[in-house]
């Protein structure tokens, strides 16, 4: 590198790639100074955070130097960095969305650039970088070194290597998609719906103060924190909806240890150097085994030993299998007593779903509401009372009150009765006697009158 020669490395995640690239371009630099700072070195990284830590790397190995550097990256205000580039930069980290906003804006100039780097490039290309790569490719010197770093080298990232390299020296310090010796690998199984009281059973019961853990996606790294607070868990989310000053505070609490939990996608496994992180967590496994590799070599760095966990329920058994196949190594399976799959855990999204399906005393409804319906269902019939019983309505009247013909009878509700009630009233045995009650009330009157008339 310091004779100025394009570089193709592949280089294990935590064995110091930073370095590799950061220390020769510092010497080169620092030997050839310039009146004027312009910028001479660029580097190119996937994510905010692996561009923040690559220049804060640059600043600590050169801080005896008089060279400047600084960064340029998407989620913050863009003015500062503009005022920045003009008063000169001698390195630049970027990332590409943000070089280009800059190169339309004429806030950057390339045009001296001696040296790139590409850092994590496969990680750029699964990111979807690659045309932004070349349009910052097609704005520089054609005559420059060019450093190509990835932890892994699939056929595509060889092919695009191979598109603007010239004759480079190729540098492997481990082989491809292998994960580091230092690493404890281990597999729980266990159910889906019991992975979150697992966790909580992890980091409670193990008394873990830092541990990392990645989920698939946006929305799961955000319902996965606020469970974990709920079981008195600090967590905190990062990803890439986020904006980048909560990404930073989230990251520098949880160094600071003042959160337990940092909840991460796969935005995170690159990049972020955590002094001796002990425990990274696969909540859900990637869909690309090779991310599995980066994810875990968040632990495991600089010499330090570390354990990665993954929760591995039924539907995800075809990825382990596929992380298994590609990074040749059979991973240990351990069950957790009480979380054998097929046994269920009740937690507080269960009470609050069971109470929102139903409530304590059945299905009753409000009496208002029913429309005065019986439980039945149907209406209450205005003849008849709700146990059965005829209604005053359809009671006899006492004898001697015959029904006023031509007028018919209300009941006791005020509405008229229904016909096939009054006809049900025509045929009572009551109402058949009527007249014969009539006929022996004139009998006896005929009879008393002639009594009364012989006395």
């Amino acid at each position: 590198m310091l004779e100025g020669k394009d570089a193709l490395v592949g280089a294990q995640t935590g064995t110091g790639k930073t370095a590799s690239f950061a220390l020769p371009i510092l010497q080169r630099l620092a030997e050839n100074p310039l009146p004027r700072p312009h910028i001479r070195a660029l580097i190119l990284t996937p994510t905010r955070e692996l561009a923040a830590q690559v220049e804060q790397n640059i600043k600590t190995y050169g801080r005896h130097l008089r060279l400047k550097s600084t960064t340029v990256f998407g989620g913050v205000n863009i003015n500062p960095q503009v005022q920045t580039l003009r008063r000169g930069v001698d390195i630049l980290v970027a990332t590409p969305g943000r070089l280009l906003d800059h190169m339309r804006s004429g806030t950057v100039n390339l045009s001296k650039v001696e040296i790139l780097v590409l850092d994590e490039a496969d990680r750029m290309l699964d990111m979807g970088f690659i045309r932004d790569i070349r349009r910052v490719l097609d704005a520089l010197p054609k005559q420059r070194q060019n450093l190509f770093f990835s932890a892994t080298f699939p056929r595509e990232i060889r092919e695009f290597a191979d598109s603007f390299l010239s004759s480079p020296a190729e540098i492997a310090i481990a082989r491809e998609s292998k994960t580091a010796d230092l690493i404890k690998q281990v597999v729980y199984p266990v159910d889906k719906a019991n992975k979150r009281a697992l966790i909580s059973s992890l980091i409670g019961k193990g008394n873990w103060q830092q541990v990392l853990i990645f989920t698939r996606t946006k929305h799961g790294a955000n319902r996965l924190a606020g469970q974990l607070e709920k079981d008195g868990i600090t967590a905190a989310a990062i990803h890439g909806n986020k904006s980048q000053g909560a990404r930073t505070r989230a990251l520098a609490d949880f160094k600071r240890g003042t959160v337990r939990a940092l909840v991460a996608t796969d935005i995170a496994a690159r990049g972020l150097d955590i002094k001796e992180l002990p425990h990274v967590v696969n909540y859900e496994l990637p869909n690309v085994p090779e991310d599995y590799v980066h994810r875990i070599g968040r632990t495991g760095r600089a010499g330090s030993n570390g354990v990665a966990m993954s929760l591995v329920c039924r539907e995800e058994k075809p990825l382990l299998a596929d992380i298994e196949r590609t990074t040749r190594n059979r991973i240990e399976s351990v069950i957790i007593p009480g979380f054998e799959p097929g046994t269920h855990h009740a937690t507080d999204d269960d009470k609050g779903s069971d109470e929102r399906r139903g409530r304590p005393g059945g299905n009753s409804r409000d009496p208002k509401r029913s429309g005065g319906r019986n439980t039945s269902g149907g209406r209450a019939r205005q003849g008849k009372q709700a146990d059965g019983q005829p209604s005053r309505s359809q009671q006899a009247k006492p004898t001697g009150q015959p029904a006023k013909p031509g007028k018919r009878r209300r009941g006791g509700s005020g509405r008229k009765r229904p016909a096939a009630d009054s006809q049900a009233s025509s045929h009572s045995p009551a109402a058949q006697s009527r007249p014969f009650q009539s006929a022996l009330r004139a009998v006896a009157s005929i009879f008393g009158g002639a009594s009364q008339r012989d006395n």
